[in-house]
């Protein structure tokens, strides 16, 4: 079986991706090559300030944003219907605007430092100017929710004397609002976009050396060959390759499109209907943004707004990660035992000894930057390395040998890949500075606080509505910020959930709304390749998806499963019963665990996965005594059966 590409397939899965993601320009001559040298030199800036030395907070996050602005502005259209072969010109003035923007700090830093408070007009004007072409870079390049949500914010903190009840506050004028969220690290130029233009950068740029190599086809390659002949082994394929890529990309559309140009037309093939195989890889994509080494941009920005280490949070979430994609292989199992569909023949299969001796070299930079975090290096750092790890890998085989033509398309690739991350993390910081300027915080904890009362599920719950309520057309670390902002905080000071644990609570959800209908990008992305219907391949992802929702609930209550105060035995403990648990609330989900489950066999299992949530050894082991009661009453019927069709026989 052959799983390899060319450039010109890889060119082709780019161009679906970008179909996808809203990138439509497709500028050639002087324009193309211009936009192209601005997205390198943006690059270029970015590793040599991760190499050599970082310029002022402020100045590094200015110069940061104005290149975003610039490179969105000449990529991506105002409209569906503009022409992708012309460049208005609008959206050149547009760009220009969107470099001032960033120059006008760079320029003036000293100045704004020395008049803290007092700004002038021309401060009013730039940072009006900012706010609006922020929200427009937005909208183009990644849809209208998040902007519509900016909007909302600022109107909110202009129109605070007005607002009646308890979200009443004393307001903010232009002046003091165009201040605060733009000459301050308060607001635009905040940990959001801070984040981005340090850690989340390099590991994008890291994910597009590392891709240039072919090691997404190498994972692709290895997962195949490995699981390919299990009953439903392209599923199960999918989800260990869309899980390692999403250590690469970043992006679940890319993912889905990557992974799924491959391993969808395998689980037809064997049997899976079309949306239930879109189905799989969606599911799988999302939750990639959840798995260590190298997480999602939205972990780098919980550990700058936590104070917890990077390599903290990402041991912290290795076993939750790990179980969500446990209860995704049982979901997967069952559907195919459903639906009786077998592997691939073992002859059709990439071999697994070949595979890994063509692409070895390839995880020496992945483990490479994990042995750099666990002794010590910054996420900076430690992406600046794995980039030169990434190249001198590449080298010691032929296949994968990086040339000067390569490292220049990385480079360009890295930085438009880049754009969206950024948009997203300069309006959230326009959003987390309205909410820090208004108190709009401390109210919200109030309100909830006293609607939950004591109850800790009910808090728990509003949490998990809040977050996928903001699923809707919303990028994950935008997600992420915005309900951490306001919920984290509820569950820390409210209910005494540890830090850790409440902001991975919290990201998970974020992640998860990836695959809520009615809008899932990756949605449409995975119903395009497997020709089936958005709807029905999004809500059946989110099927999916929903075995391991259990999770953050169980490390809420027994955070011994994110490693906090965890025993040896403690952390057995609650593996093990999560575990028995998903495959309860998998056999409920699939109406199946050796067979078809009857009405009350399928109200058994839900009770199971219910009681095994519980930190109490008691309703652990009542839950597994469930579990077991159900699987010997199907396997008795199993057997009765297999017998009277054996008679029959004869």
């Amino acid at each position: 079986m052959d799983v390899s590409m060319d450039k010109k397939a890889i060119h082709e899965l780019e161009r679906k991706v970008e179909e996808v993601e809203g990138v439509k320009r497709e500028l050639s001559g002087w324009i193309g090559k211009l936009i192209t040298i601005i997205a390198i030199v943006m690059s270029l800036y970015h590793l040599y300030t991760a190499g050599f030395g970082m310029i002022e907070a402020l100045r590094h996050r200015a110069l940061h944003l104005a290149f975003a602005l610039c490179l969105i502005f000449l990529l991506f259209p105002a409209t569906k219907k503009s022409d992708p072969k012309k460049l208005p010109w609008y959206d050149v003035v547009l760009s220009l605007l969107g470099v001032a923007a960033g120059m006008y700090i760079i320029v003036n830093y000293n100045a704004i430092a020395f008049r803290a408070g007092w700004p002038t007009t021309w401060d009013t004007v730039f940072g009006v100017l900012t706010i609006v072409l922020v929200l427009e870079a937005t909208r183009r390049a990644l849809g209208a929710a998040l902007s519509v949500v900016g909007l909302v914010f600022i109107a909110y903190a202009y129109l605070g004397p007005h607002i009646p009840g308890l979200f009443a506050h004393r307001g903010a004028n232009l002046e003091s609002l165009a201040e605060h969220l733009y000459l301050t690290t308060e607001g635009i130029f905040g940990i959001p976009l801070g984040v981005s233009a340090t850690f989340v950068f390099l590991f994008i740029l890291f994910g597009a050396f590392l891709e240039i190599t072919g090691a997404g086809q190498f994972f692709i390659r290895l997962a195949i060959g490995m699981f390919g002949h299990f009953r439903g082994g392209p599923a199960k394929a999918a989800i260990l390759a869309s899980g390692t890529m999403g250590s690469i990309n970043g992006s679940s559309v890319a993912n889905v499109v990557t992974t799924g140009s491959f391993t969808i037309p395998l689980m037809k093939k064997v049997g899976f209907k079309p949306h239930v195989a879109g189905a799989v890889e969606v599911a799988a994509s999302s939750t990639g943004q959840y798995l260590p080494p190298i997480m999602g941009a939205a972990a780098f920005v919980m550990s700058e707004i936590t104070g917890i280490p990077y390599i903290t949070i990402a041991l912290a979430a290795a076993l939750p990660a790990l179980l969500d994609y446990v209860a995704m292989m049982m979901m997967v199992h069952f559907e195919a035992c459903k639906n009786d569909i077998e592997g691939l023949p073992k002859e059709e299969l990439p071999p697994i000894k070949q595979t890994f001796r063509m692409g070895w070299h390839l995880l020496i930079p992945i483990f490479g930057i994990v042995a750099m975090l666990v002794s010590g290096f910054t996420p900076l750092r430690a992406a600046f390395i794995g980039i030169i790890l990434v190249y001198a890998a590449s080298w010691i085989q032929a296949h994968t040998r990086i040339t000067l033509q390569d490292v220049l398309i990385a480079l360009e690739r890295g930085a438009k890949n880049a754009l969206g991350v950024a948009a997203a993390c300069a309006v959230a910081g326009i959003i987390v500075g309205v909410v820090s300027l208004t108190g709009l915080g401390l109210r919200l904890t109030d309100i909830v606080i006293s609607i939950a009362g004591n109850n800790l599920y009910l808090a728990m719950g509003l949490t998990i509505v809040a977050s996928i309520l903001m699923g809707l057309a919303m990028p994950t670390t935008a997600k992420y910020i915005i309900v951490s902002t306001v919920t984290a905080p509820i569950l820390v000071s409210g209910f005494g959930v540890p830090l850790l644990a409440a902001h991975l609570f919290v990201l998970y959800y974020a992640i998860l709304a990836d695959d809520t209908p009615p809008v899932g990008v990756a949605a449409y992305a995975a119903a395009g390749i497997a020709r089936s219907d958005p709807w029905k391949t999004g809500l059946m992802g989110f099927k999916f998806d929903i075995s391991g929702m259990l999770i953050p609930v169980i490390f809420v209550l027994a955070p011994a499963l994110v490693l906090i105060d965890a025993t040896f035995l403690g952390v057995v403990k609650v593996v093990l019963s999560t575990s028995v648990g998903l495959i309860s609330m998998a056999g409920f989900l699939q109406n199946w665990l050796v067979t078809h489950c009857r009405w009350y066999e399928r109200l058994a299992l839900l009770g199971s996965a219910l009681l095994l949530v519980s930190p109490i050894l008691l309703w652990d082991f009542l839950g597994l005594f469930i579990l077991a009661g159900v699987w010997l009453l199907q396997k008795r019927r199993t057997a009765v059966v297999a017998v009277e069709a054996e008679q029959a026989a004869r």
